[in-house]
């Protein structure tokens, strides 16, 4: 079970705790968080997130194949692979990542603010 997360905080259930999300919005959490945390951010844990953070530097023509690589490194431990992404901008050197991902049991979408 994964705590569920919304803008960085927890989301409060009904009882005073905090929503718990199993199945696959469980694996949907653990995918959005590990997309959108820096790859290297925790040195407990090195290899957890991605280094979409990076995508600034590419050359415009090159971000789609580089989105795709650094997705497909962080979904990789929850085994899954990336179908197709999609970049989009929206200006001011902002721009949304969509991932299609599939699993062994699962087909995901994931999008995040990058």
């Amino acid at each position: 079970m994964e705590l569920q997360l919304k803008n960085g905080d927890y989301i409060p259930d009904e009882k005073g705790g905090v929503v718990r999300l199993d199945g696959d919005a469980a694996l949907l959490q653990r995918v959005l968080f590990r997309l959108s945390a820096r790859r290297g951010g925790l040195s407990m844990l090195p290899e957890l997130g991605s280094q979409l953070y990076l995508l600034g530097r590419e050359r415009p023509e090159a971000r789609l194949s580089a989105a795709r690589q650094y997705a497909a490194e962080a979904v990789q431990p929850e085994g899954l692979t990336v179908e197709d992404v999609r970049l989009t901008d929206r200006g001011g050197g902002r721009m949304d990542l969509t991932v299609w991902l599939r699993g062994e049991d699962a087909a995901l979408t994931a999008t995040v603010a990058l």
